[in-house]
């Protein structure tokens, strides 16, 4: 009876055992995907609750600090290179995504999300994948201009303007890459003499994009150029401001496509896939439409605020973003020449 009972308690035991173990081998380990992001964390930070939400896939998001903005995650990324900690990159200056790529820390990745995405929109290797736009826009105070208002960047020269535009220091942000896009269309020396220009008719010359949006509206300044979803905060605030889309007759607007990436090396990769499609679905660019950013949608027949032109209706500015990031670093260099010293 003593050595059944021994035999009882000696098979419980191995059971509770394999219960115990086989519960561990079973119990799935918590899946997790590392992004770093600069696009505002109000309007990006939702999106990426609701794929954690759909999936189960725990994400780390890494946000840009406003003091350093975009630079502060490239630098960090290429920091780790030798130990990647980012996933995917979903940057909202495609210059930096192309100078990671020529650096060998983007991994290539073509998304079947993507696969309704204009090809002027995507890197033809599959490095980065471009989705919800900004244009880089003329905003104008309507009381002060009326309809007498510039239509294209070449009347930030015009002497009739002198001193009432402004805008922000062409050496950082898409001000710097609106920069290196006139370098790539016009030459270095017309590109130069441009800027020289604006120097010279005394165009104001601010801290950011949202600082010539904030003064246009105030009518500190009658016009100034920024972007769409720094015009659009001005629209849904309600002060007296218009948007431009300079140089459709000309040399058309220059658009700038937030960009998603995955980096070399990542630690997660079959998560970082499964993120990556979930960004650049028409779901996302909707919701980044539809938000407070107003970011332009570059496919067709996704809904959108009635005062942003769709992509289809925009003349874009000829030069490919390729071309751009070859002339980034010498016209940041004119551009501090011209305005930093």
């Amino acid at each position: 009876m003593k050595r059944t009972s021994h035999r009882i308690i000696a098979f419980s035991i191995v059971l509770i055992y394999l219960v115990f173990f086989s519960s561990c081998r079973l119990a799935p380990s918590e899946r997790t995907v590392v992004i770093y992001t600069s696009l505002d964390q109000v309007y990006s930070e939702p999106i990426l609750k609701e794929f954690e939400q759909r999936t189960g896939i725990r994400v780390k998001a890494k946000y840009d600090v406003e003091a350093v903005k975009t630079v502060g995650l490239i630098n960090a990324i290429i920091a780790e290179r030798g130990s990647p900690r980012c996933d995917v990159l979903w940057n909202n200056e495609i210059m930096h995504t192309i100078i990671l790529k020529e650096k060998g820390l983007l991994s290539p990745y073509f998304s079947p999300s993507a696969k309704d995405i204009p090809d002027r929109f995507k890197d033809n290797e599959g490095y980065w994948t471009g989705m919800a736009a900004r244009a880089r826009v003329i905003i104008y105070n309507k009381k002060i201009l009326g309809t007498d208002y510039p239509r294209s960047i070449k009347d930030f020269l015009n002497p009739k303007w002198r001193a009432k535009g402004g805008l922000a220091l062409p050496v950082f942000g898409t001000t710097a890459t609106h920069a290196a896009a006139l370098f790539a269309l016009w030459g270095e020396k017309d590109a130069r003499e441009f800027f020289q220009g604006i120097r010279n008719n005394g165009i104001v010359i601010a801290e950011g994009n949202a600082h010539i949006k904030d003064q246009v509206a105030a009518g500190e300044l009658a016009f100034g150029l920024t972007d769409t979803d720094d015009a659009h905060v001005a629209y849904l605030a309600g002060s007296p401001t218009g948007i431009v889309y300079p140089d459709q007759a000309g040399i058309g607007t220059l658009i700038l496509p937030c960009t998603v990436a995955m980096i070399k090396g990542d630690p997660h990769s079959s998560e970082a896939k499964k993120l990556i499609d979930y960004l650049l679905s028409k779901e996302v660019e909707e919701k980044l439409a539809l938000g407070r950013s107003a970011q332009i949608p570059l496919r067709p027949g996704i809904k959108k605020p009635s005062h942003i032109k769709a992509m289809e209706d925009i003349v874009m500015m000829k030069v490919d973003y390729s071309q751009i990031a070859a002339q980034y670093l010498s016209s940041q260099e004119t551009m501090k020449e011209l305005f930093l010293k």
